[in-house]
């Protein structure tokens, strides 16, 4: 019986779905939301905050300042609520209202900037304005998620080893690119204890992490509009690119079998099946996506058909996926 005295301290490691009978796709997904901050980000803010205040970086009069799509957000709220910090969190309107208000209730200040920068779209004006924060006052103390090593250490420490004591004839791990560091983190870890595993990055249409022209992306998570400074892309095998309504239609598939998770997960997910349905050529191979989410979050946006019908209208055929090979 698991007894806690921080909320960190609790992470569920070790739940997989079998996708074969929900979507016909030999997958196994790895289950990331089930603690309390409910997503993956829990491992790399739990991490960044202890090897910040290892440091010294960290002090009681510090104040927390860190832009979020939402789930870092949320999983930083957690910590400094626990931990008696300040925090602000920079999002933007694209954040989910029952994300915000999750943080709002953790004690967090939540600032949404309002246009997005010309060029580098929302991420780069919540970038700008966290910039001024930390120049207004030293006390604010930026971790930065986009450029913070422990971003992808805390995955090469907990989520690769993890997925390698359970799947010992791994073939290919699906991984969603958003800041990069479960990517960056999982793929170090197999390219450097020798396992040959194929890494597939998937990310959203219109994100810049791989190259792609810049288009508007509605569902938080994944994809980003300023390149990541923690991708090497050595380490990343292929990346497939799924437009946001297929990510809809996946969430949708899986909720309709009892499985409600969030818009990073069905991204993953549609990515991956593209990808098996393209390279499996009849042989079984043994697979794992990285679900970073649930869906509770995303009850007000893309499970909720009025949204979908004014974001996307009649989507008409969905997009086929594009698929960029990297290596042989």
């Amino acid at each position: 019986m698991p007894v806690i005295t921080a909320p960190e301290q609790f992470n569920t490691e070790d739940l997989y779905v079998d996708l074969r009978p929900v979507l016909d796709s030999p997958m196994y997904l790895k289950c990331e939301g089930f603690n309390f901050a409910g997503s993956i980000k829990l491992k790399a803010a739990a991490t960044m905050v202890e090897e910040a205040e290892k440091a010294g970086l960290l002090k009681e009069d510090s104040i927390l300042v860190e832009s979020s799509s939402g789930n870092f957000g949320v999983a930083l709220s957690m910590l400094a609520a626990n931990k008696g910090y300040r925090f602000v969190c920079v999002t933007d309107s694209r954040c989910n209202p029952a994300t915000r208000r999750m943080m709002e209730a953790l004690g967090t200040e939540v600032y949404a900037v309002a246009e997005p920068d010309a060029e580098g779209g929302y991420l780069a004006a919540r970038l700008n304005h966290v910039r001024d924060l930390c120049a207004s006052n030293p006390r604010y103390i930026w971790l930065n998620q986009y450029t913070n090593e422990f971003n992808w250490v805390a995955h090469h420490r907990t989520t690769a080893p993890a997925i390698a004591r359970h799947f010992p004839h791994l073939d290919v791990l699906f991984i969603g690119a958003g800041t990069t560091g479960t990517l960056m983190g999982c793929a170090r870890y197999f390219r450097e204890t020798g396992r040959p595993v194929t890494v597939v990055a998937v990310d959203t249409v219109g994100s810049v992490t791989f190259g792609g022209p810049p288009r508007p992306r509605m569902i938080p998570g994944l994809g980003a509009g300023v390149p990541s400074r923690l991708l090497d892309p050595a380490y990343v095998d292929d990346v497939v690119m799924v437009p946001e309504p297929e990510t809809v239609r996946v969430c949708h598939r899986l909720a309709a079998a009892g499985f409600l998770f969030g818009g990073s997960t069905g991204t993953v997910v549609a990515g991956a099946q593209q990808w098996l349905d393209r390279h499996r050529e009849g042989s079984e191979l043994t697979a794992v996506a990285i679900s970073p989410d649930l869906g509770e979050r995303y009850l007000d946006t893309l499970y909720q058909e009025s949204w979908v019908s004014e974001v996307y209208g009649d989507a008409g055929p969905l997009t086929p996926l594009t698929s960029l090979t990297r290596r042989g």
